[in-house]
């Protein structure tokens, strides 16, 4: 196992994540009865590599993650990250919405005494 370091170190629920991501790419190659070696050739990189991504290893290059998409004919799929983003059309639909406005300035008023 390797050095603890602030690069492999998730919280618990994004690793969880991270790891069921891994295993549907494995899943998806062996769908394909492709081997680690295959995969790891026409991806570019080494079958370690390969095998920390269907690990779900966060310390992997996203890099390597898009080659192995691309050489399992998913790499559309990267495409769908961050695309529904609900949260943050909200939030700016609330910016167009909220005109932000200056108090007017106060317009001294005269006395009878002018």
């Amino acid at each position: 196992m390797g050095k603890d370091t602030l690069g492999n170190r998730l919280p618990r629920a994004l690793a969880n994540d991270l790891k069921l991501v891994g295993e549907q790419i494995r899943l998806a190659r062996l769908r394909r009865n492709l081997s680690m070696e295959q995969i790891a050739e026409r991806a570019s990189c080494s079958v370690p590599s390969l095998a920390s991504v269907e690990n779900g290893k966060p310390t992997v290059s996203i890099g390597i993650y898009i080659r192995v998409l691309y050489a399992l004919g998913l790499h559309k799929d990267i495409l769908k990250i961050a695309g529904d983003d609900p949260l943050g059309h909200n939030l700016q639909d609330m910016n167009l919405t909220l005109k932000r406005r200056r108090a007017s300035k106060a317009i001294p008023t005269r006395t009878n005494n002018e």
